[in-house]
């Protein structure tokens, strides 16, 4: 059964990844700890009774339905948005980035400026310019936001969260504009830069593709609480072709269709 008698989603889970990765020294990934969320607006309950743990340097994706909560979830756990019950543990403001849907340069600063924006110290630029060429973009500096392509831009905003060296780092949707070959680069990028440095990840997509590849874990949110917590044991870097790829998919799919 998929809900019970209170009309809230029972979670189906599976065995979970061992090991998880080991955070890069220096830099470990922060745990997440939700009890008991709730997050309503109005007369509208979003989510209500959830409960989540998030080991340490885990790359966690959330699937699900338009509207299901899982934006709201992630504005939750940045602490953009208090829970209107419950408590969730996410470590401190400093610790925590959050890349947006779009990736929200200022028009008039330099790409380097962008990166650099906030960071304390003379060496600021210099820390921007080293995440800059760590995405990829070593001689963009600078250069105009205007003068870059829509996946540039994301890379930017990739390297003006890492320059702050997030233990958590939070990704709502950031790649759902991209085209189909600039989101796989995306994907690759984002896995290798999240094993070097250890953080731990939250992605919200609506592509299930794109969670099975990248996740270690994938969670479906259906009526306002987890329905699904699904393993993803595949070795990395993982192949779209390969065994237990499109199995996995197929399962998640199935029950994201299967809700509501």
């Amino acid at each position: 059964m998929w809900v019970n008698e209170f009309d809230i989603p029972v979670i189906t889970r599976e065995p979970r990844p061992e090991p998880v990765p080991e955070p890069a020294p220096g830099a470990p990934g922060l745990a997440l700890t939700l009890r008991g969320v709730a997050k309503s607006f109005g007369a509208r309950h979003v989510l209500q009774g959830l409960d989540l743990d998030v080991a340490p340097g885990e790359f966690v994706a959330l699937v699900g339905r338009s509207g299901c909560g899982k934006s709201t979830l992630l504005r939750l756990i940045a602490g953009l948005d208090a829970p209107t019950a419950g408590h969730v543990q996410a470590g401190e403001a400093h610790e925590r980035r959050l890349m947006f849907q779009d990736a929200r340069l200022l028009p008039w600063k330099r790409v380097v400026d962008n990166v650099a924006l906030g960071l304390p110290g003379r060496d600021a630029r210099d820390r921007a310019m080293e995440a800059l060429a760590q995405v990829g973009l070593a001689g963009r500096g600078k250069d105009w936001p205007a003068t870059l392509s829509g996946g540039q831009r994301q890379r930017v905003a990739l390297a003006r969260a890492l320059v702050h060296q997030p233990r958590l780092l939070l990704l709502d949707e950031p790649l759902g504009a991209l085209d189909a070959l600039t989101r796989l680069e995306m994907h690759r990028l984002i896995e290798q830069l999240w094993r070097r440095h250890g953080f731990t990840a939250l992605l919200v997509t609506h592509d299930v593709t794109e969670a099975v590849a990248l996740a270690d874990r994938v969670l479906l949110i259906d009526r306002g609480g987890l329905a699904l917590d699904a393993t993803v044991a595949l070795p990395r870097p993982r192949a779209r072709t390969a065994a237990g790829f499109a199995e996995l998919e197929d399962r998640v799919l199935r029950h994201i269709l299967g809700a509501g």
